[in-house]
């Protein structure tokens, strides 16, 4: 079969950089769904479908559920998936095409069709998006990063590709997303003809990414699988050993809150622009200035984790954030200001996201060592689930504030109220989740820890291979 991944079957040797950026890319379509779902659903149901906004945050927030548990069950199959080309990337060909017509259907809502029809709608088609197709693609995604590579450096830098491309696709939105919904509908982008033509052209985007995603990687796992098939665990004891895992539980957490976060800059970008800044076109340059510093930072991260360490990296990323989220808290509606502190905020965003991924696989081989179960699939669901959970829970917050302040969207000008809930949003919510998470950090200490593991468990490697 035809593949650009590197030739070598062996855990620990270094990946060549075009199956690095094979696995990059594979982020770059699923990239797509999670920035609109974060930052433009919501403007989307209030704007175009015309759906109560606190009602629609109701059901993203009962969605969640939904959208946990199938996490989980999905990493448990990825655990159990067996076929020649591994247990993993084999889902992103399977699910691309159903995921990028479930995104479509998704965007395809009928303006005056009664609302309890609306509702009924949103639910089953955003949990078939998230709970179902999503969940297939990025939960095997992420297992991936362990499965390609033991390599120490490797893992990280995966981690670091993963993040740049999600970026590059943040970058691409921000920059023509509006400029095609404007141009399909006509100068109105807020008629469905233009959501429907535009999200036809990111279904195309989603599933070539997918495609080269596959061909350009390779799961290097056999040692993987004769440890899985000599030690066979339930999903229950999987379950038990990772919240045994101290550094799982905290990177978790921080999943959780780093999403939450996420979501409420994007979503609210979008409100921000509109409302308080008065122009829905700022929407681009003020995010492309976070997706741009991100992106720049993230050729420089691999020195200092190298350096420094993922752990280290992390932490400045986080205090880089919270200068960045108080920054244009204080600075309000100065355009120029705005755009220089959420460039700090992509320079944080860049070094932490970049190390992220990296430290969730050290987790999980951390767990390995010290319980003797290893799962990965599990592992890696539990932090997807996190991971969801904050972007739902954040678009609600974001919904029922906004309806608590009687947020109206034919309004072209809102209430001084809903202002204020917007910019809080928007600035101050990720100012106190950020904090939250550098507290929990000052307790992760596995970049020190995970050496010795290994040496104990005879897997100690040279200079070269860390």
């Amino acid at each position: 079969m035809f593949s650009f991944a590197s030739k070598h079957n062996d855990l620990k040797e270094s990946l060549t950089w075009g199956e690095r950026i094979g696995y990059g890319i594979g982020n770059y379509g699923m990239a797509w769904v999670n920035a609109l779902m974060s930052g433009f659903f919501m403007i989307y149901l209030t704007n175009v479908a015309m759906v109560d906004i606190g009602v629609a945050g109701t059901l993203i927030a009962l969605s969640k559920v939904f959208d946990g548990i199938s996490d989980l069950i999905m990493g448990r199959i990825v655990d159990r998936t067996k076929s020649k080309h591994g247990k993993a990337r084999i889902w992103l060909v399977r699910m691309c095409i159903p995921m990028a017509l479930s995104l479509l259907l998704l965007f395809c809502i009928p303006a005056d069709w009664p609302a309890m029809v609306k509702y009924v709608y949103i639910f089953i088609m955003y949990n078939l998006v998230n709970a179902v197709f999503y969940t297939s693609m990025y939960v095997p995604y992420a297992s991936m990063n362990y499965l390609m590579t033991r390599n120490n450096y490797d893992r990280g830098l995966l981690g670091n590709m993963n993040q740049i491309f999600m970026t590059l696709a943040n970058i691409t939105m921000n920059t023509f997303l509006i400029k095609w919904l404007t141009k399909f509908g006509d100068g109105d982008m807020y008629t469905q003809k233009a959501w429907t033509i535009t999200f036809s052209i990111i279904g195309v985007i989603i599933i070539a990414a997918s495609v080269i995603a596959f061909f350009g990687t390779k799961e290097r796992a056999s040692e993987v699988e004769k440890k899985e098939e000599k030690d066979k665990v339930s999903a229950m004891v999987a379950v038990k050993a990772l919240f045994k895992n101290k550094y799982w539980i905290l990177m978790t957490l921080c999943m959780f809150l780093i999403f939450f976060v996420i979501v409420m800059y994007a979503v609210a970008a979008a409100f921000y622009a509109q409302y308080v800044l008065g122009e829905i076109a700022l929407y681009g340059p003020i995010n492309n200035a976070i997706s741009v510093a991100q992106f720049a930072i993230m050729f420089l991260t691999p020195f200092f984790m190298k350096k420094f360490g993922k752990h280290r990296t992390y932490q400045v990323g986080l205090f880089a954030m919270i200068i960045g989220f108080a920054g244009t808290g204080l600075v309000g509606t100065n355009l120029p200001m705005l755009i220089l502190f959420n460039a700090i905020k992509g320079i944080g965003l860049g070094a932490a996201g970049g190390m992220a991924f990296g430290m969730v696989s050290d987790t999980i081989e951390y767990g390995e060592y010290k319980s003797g179960v290893l799962a990965v699939g599990m592992g890696n669901a539990g932090i997807t689930t996190a991971q969801k959970l904050g972007l739902g829970l954040g678009q609600a917050v974001l919904g029922w504030i906004l309806s608590g302040v009687h947020f109206d969207p034919s309004q072209p000008v809102q209430a001084a109220s809903a202002q204020t809930a917007i910019s809080f949003c928007y600035n101050w919510i990720p100012v106190i989740c950020i904090g939250a998470c550098s507290v929990l950090m000052l307790f992760y200490h596995l970049d020190k820890e995970l050496p010795a593991l290994r040496k104990e468990n005879g897997a100690e490697w040279t200079e070269e291979e860390i």
